[in-house]
């Protein structure tokens, strides 16, 4: 997809900010980018498996900052783009990887569980992008929405989380038009049932077996984002759908 074999090559230098980084898929993508060169400011609620992550990205980047926060939390958003802005001034890339995600029927799920999934996984994106677009915008950066498959294969229990992840491809689309001519891009990622922390949980809830080796790794996750990433400015992914084999 992009015009090197080695798309780290085309994102050297630039700095990005991952939420959700502390394990996971966003902890692949933090990985990932330091391998790339990419400074990095790296976000989530576990500030001991944070600093775990950041300690594994420091051996390839040039800079890891780390930032605990709880996004359900507007404050804590608030603070987070805040310490973007001081750390660097500067931010090219913006990686919404956080999800907050509670199985239940519609009939029984207490509705503090849809507004806990609301708040984590589409206002604190919401939030973050708003006060970070002007970095964004000077510096034609890209911005990745780490959505989820739930938003084409409708399952019973799932209905609160695929409602924040359709309203969560709705901000995406207007984003894009909105910010378009200022040269930002806006990806939206929709994998399928990948190997990590919440889907272990997921599969118990469902009282099914976990077996990650028939799932999606992290890793194949960022290695898809990544290539999209690095494409030149000239050309745009606007939505990247990927899934296990059967």
């Amino acid at each position: 997809m992009s015009d090197s074999s080695n798309p780290g090559e085309a994102l050297r230098g630039r700095v990005a900010l991952v939420t959700g980084a502390s394990s996971g898929i966003g902890a692949a993508l933090a990985a990932s980018l330091a391998r790339a060169g990419v400074r990095l400011l790296l976000s989530g609620r576990d500030a001991g498996r944070l600093e775990a992550v950041a300690g594994r990205a420091r051996a390839t980047s040039p800079q890891v900052e780390t930032a605990a926060a709880d996004l359900e939390d507007a404050d804590q958003v608030r603070a987070l783009a805040g310490r973007a802005e001081e750390v660097f001034a500067r931010l090219d890339l913006l990686v919404h990887a956080a999800g907050a995600l509670h199985w239940g029927p519609v009939a029984t799920a207490p509705l503090e569980e849809l507004d806990r999934q609301l708040a984590v996984n589409v206002r604190a994106p919401y939030l973050l992008t708003q006060l970070l677009l002007p970095l964004l915008g000077a510096a034609s950066g890209q911005i990745v929405f780490l959505n989820s498959n739930a938003v084409r294969r409708p399952a019973s229990g799932m209905a609160a989380y695929a409602a924040s992840k359709h309203a969560l491809l709705g901000l995406a689309d207007c984003l894009r038009e909105e910010v378009a001519a200022s040269g930002v891009r806006v990806l939206s990622a929709f994998p399928g049932r990948t190997a990590t922390p919440m889907q272990q949980e997921l599969r118990r809830l469902e009282g099914e077996p976990y077996d990650p080796a028939g799932l999606l790794q992290p890793d194949d996750v960022a290695a898809l984002v990544l290539e999209a990433l690095a494409l030149p400015p000239r050309a745009e992914v606007t939505d990247l759908y990927l899934r296990p084999r059967r």
